[in-house]
């Protein structure tokens, strides 16, 4: 729509120039000369520095940007949906209890991968039975494993799942080791853990024949068990489960034969379940509490027991003490309902026991009910709903390379809270967008009409095109480019996300361009009509018009800091670029009206003191003219949660 404007105005003044006999070359030079400044050819430059400027911010707050367009998307986001352990907690997982039937309960201390700590039971006295029945236990763990934890060099050393490492840790706290069991007991096949399955299992030859050895979800292995009380085992389960313990079970028994399945099974020997505790990182509380203020809507979507991911989403601020999850299990049942789906997919928390499927039609949900939506992902699994999501965002270090190649952010360090850095830095990238599109549209806004007012007012041409050309490429061209290094404004994070389709030039960016760029062409023309009226000469006139726009440049490029903030409240230590920029382009300018040759091909001359006051003065008057627009525009149209300073505050989200 711009373009055919700017088209079309030039036209006009070209077939008004032709009506005035004015030479064809100057005709076509004027008339590229204003498309360069009314179509900003270092738009695109400034975009992508802006956003680049964004992707190395990420980086430093441990987001790494694989699609550039990612920096300011993320800064639209209305929802997370977010994984629960590594990215809110802290993916140090340590088995702290340990129920076995007939024994009891056993608490476990000690912290990390390793054989630090003591298994003790309620009186602290640990039988000759409670060994032998933890051993057992321990001894299926470890050989059900796909870990290494190892002590060399007087350090503990761990590869793998930090389940599977945590059970090794166990086993070395009660005095076993995987290589020593393997030596007794080769393993002769093994099913693997899958998500969707949620259990491992590994088959040994023993000296009473071969055995299977299997561990995972509780609901799980319970039924391959064989006399079992489940209802109360159950309710054990499930009360550890709500005090925000993983709960796992570990069962064994004889086998005729490897299998690849375990279905069916239904004479193993259940040892018992283990509660394990992946602390919460000590960030992700206050980055939830950050989310929230922001308008950002935060949901869990894990494969965890639905009473373990509650009472984490509790304690983190995700979910509150009257919400339930949903489970995958509620999601089946809906699925041949797809308002009753896309309803409890709106209203729920947390979702728990879901399956990769299951995720990605959640995503799916999410979107089309109008949020803008960030998943995060680590597993091979995890990539459809990656792809799906509109911030695909994976895992660096826990993640597999198949969902790091899926996503368009990758967390170097797992951790929620650099989701919440990078959606800061990505509202700072749009930002910085806003602000170079404000001065490069607004500016050539101004020059147009400059040219349009000397035409209806009869005046000769204003300026010749190579001085348009150096207004636009030379004095501008530093400071567009350092606009896009401003830092963030303060409340960027109490504002509610901009609608990701909002386009810029939006009724803001559309009033405040007007309001500025016919201000400065108007002063401009006023300027330059009375130089003539004084008697000036036209190049004189010219000279002195030309400085005049340097300098509305050099004070138009601070309002454009901030949109709804007061210039004076801004300081000029959070930019030093553009300051430098500021005087690196006022100095050319002045070095051009001294230098011989170089003046005679601009057509300018040095100037007297008189004459700089003067313009410096009329110059300055646009910044008064927006300081006075912006009170206005939030008194006509105050921002939801503005109060009165500029700075839009929002109140927490409303789940729907």
């Amino acid at each position: 729509m711009l373009g055919v404007v700017v088209v079309v105005a030039i036209a006009l003044l070209a077939v008004a120039m032709v009506l005035e006999g004015a030479p064809a070359v100057e005709i076509f030079l004027v008339a590229v000369a204003l498309a360069v400044a009314a179509l900003p050819e270092g738009l695109p430059v400034a975009i992508t520095v802006a956003l680049s400027v964004g992707c190395h911010r990420m980086a430093e707050k441990n987001v790494i940007v694989r699609s550039l367009p990612a920096v300011e998307g993320l800064g639209a986001c209305t929802l997370i949906a977010s994984d629960k352990t590594g990215t809110l907690t802290c993916n140090a997982l340590t088995v702290k209890r340990v129920v076995i039937p007939g024994l009891g309960d056993f608490q476990v201390s000690g912290e990390g991968y390793n054989d630090n700590g003591a298994v003790a039971n309620a009186s602290g006295a640990m039988s000759d039975a409670d060994w032998h029945g933890l051993r057992r236990l321990a001894e299926a763990a470890a050989l059900c494993n796909e870990a290494e934890l190892v002590r060399r060099d007087g350090h503990w050393h761990h590869l793998g799942d930090t389940v599977d490492v945590a059970f090794l840790a166990l086993a070395a706290k009660a005095g076993l080791s995987r290589a020593g069991l393997l030596a007794d007991l080769p393993q002769e096949a093994a099913i693997a853990y899958e998500p969707a399955r949620r259990y491992g299992a590994s088959f040994h030859r023993t000296t009473e024949g071969l055995r299977v050895y299997a561990k995972g979800a509780f609901e799980v292995i319970l039924p391959f068990c064989r006399d079992v009380d489940r209802e109360a085992l159950t309710a054990q389960a499930e009360a550890l489960a709500a005090e925000g313990f993983r709960v796992l079970a570990v069962a064994a028994g004889p086998a005729s034969a490897p299998v690849e399945d375990l279905a069916g099974t239904a004479d193993l020997e259940f040892l018992g379940f283990v509660g394990l505790i992946d602390p919460l990182r000590p960030e992700s509380k206050d980055a939830v509490a950050r989310c929230r203020r922001s308008g950002i809507d935060v949901r869990m979507v894990t494969g965890d027991h639905p009473s373990t991911a509650l009472a984490i989403a509790r304690d983190v601020g995700i979910a509150a003490a009257d919400e339930a999850a949903v489970t995958g299990l509620d999601l089946k049942a809906l699925a041949d309902d797809p308002a009753g789906f896309a309803r409890a997919v709106a209203a729920a928390p947390v979702f728990a026991r879901v399956d990769p499927l299951q995720k990605l039609e959640i995503v799916k949900a999410l979107r089309a009910q109008g949020h803008f939506v960030a998943v995060t992902g680590d597993g091979v699994n995890d990539a459809p709903a990656l792809n799906a999501a509109d911030i695909g965002v994976a895992m660096g270090a826990g993640g597999t390379d198949v969902a790091r190649d899926t996503a368009d952010l990758i967390l170097t360090d797992d951790n929620f809270a650099s989701i919440v850095n990078g959606v800061e830095q990505g509202r700072i990238a749009y930002d910085n967008v806003r602000k170079v599109v404000y001065l490069l549209v607004s500016t050539g806004a101004a020059e147009v009409a400059l040219f349009f007012f000397a035409f209806l007012g009869g005046l000769p041409l204003p300026l010749y095109a190579v001085q348009l050309l150096w207004l636009n490429l030379v004095t501008q061209g530093l400071q567009h480019t350092a606009l896009a290094f401003e830092k963030a404004e303060p409340g960027l994070l109490d504002r509610s996300p901009r609608p990701p389709n909002q386009p810029v030039f939006d009724r803001v960016m559309i009033s405040e361009t007007i309001v500025s760029g016919l201000f400065m062409g108007a002063v401009g023309y006023l300027f330059f009509a009375w130089m003539l009226d004084q008697g000036w000469a036209e190049h004189q006139a010219r000279n002195a018009l030309l400085l005049l726009l340097v300098l509305f440049e050099n004070a138009h490029v601070f309002n454009c800091r901030s949109e709804t903030r007061s210039i004076f409240r801004v300081p000029l230590s959070a930019n030093w670029l553009l300051v430098g920029a500021v005087v690196i382009s006022q100095g050319a300018h002045i070095l051009a009206m001294h230098l011989p040759g170089f003046n005679s091909v601009l057509r300018v001359e040095a100037v007297d003191l008189e004459t700089w006051l003067l313009v410096a003065v009329i110059a300055a008057s646009v910044t008064l003219m927006m300081e006075l627009f912006k009170v206005v525009q939030r008194m006509v149209y105050p921002a939801p949660g503005d109060g009165g300073d500029g700075i839009r505050r929002n109140g927490s989200f409303p789940r729907k």
